[in-house]
């Protein structure tokens, strides 16, 4: 297993793992579209691997798992500078075998020198295997999202 920075060849088969990654991400309600977004995600991945910013695991040249994370550019003055973990992902079948956790470890050492402070990640709020990953990781909750669905008793948005 090698972890190594992504060459702009590799981000076309790490497009096929995100669709994956959103594709099984509907699971714990996510509502991205995994193909509608693929040529969006194309070319962000594109530009992660040509900016370092992109991390794959691969085995006899094949991509089994990989990472994408970047500094927060947000319009607000911190306190500090934050990394962002964006996408995790590594192929069902090779789960349990710590890749996910070389991946997130390379990606942090990453972020710490491009002078990250902290790292931020999101995970889906019933994805419990995956908060639990990253809990034994080091992260605990900071920020909690919520959400509700917009609808009376008279109509619903769902058939839009």
């Amino acid at each position: 297993m090698e972890i190594e920075l992504a060459t702009v060849a590799q981000a076309e088969r790490v497009t096929d793992l995100w669709v994956d990654l959103a594709e099984e991400q509907t699971q714990h309600d996510s509502h991205v579209l995994a193909e509608r977004n693929r040529g969006s995600v194309a070319d962000e991945l594109a530009r992660h691997a040509v900016t370092d910013r992109l991390v794959v695991a691969t085995e006899a040249g094949d991509v089994v798992g990989f990472v994408m994370f970047t500094l927060d550019r947000g319009s607000y003055e911190m306190d500090l500078t934050q990394g962002v973990v964006e996408n995790l992902y590594v192929v069902p079948e090779r789960r349990g075998e710590g890749i996910g956790s070389e991946l997130l470890a390379t990606a942090e050492g990453r972020l710490d020198e491009l002078g990250a402070d902290t790292v931020t990640l999101e995970a889906m709020a019933d994805n419990l295997a995956a908060r639990r990953f990253y809990r034994r990781h080091g992260y605990d909750t900071h920020r909690v999202k919520l959400e509700k669905p917009l609808e009376t008793d008279t109509h619903s948005k769902e058939g839009r």
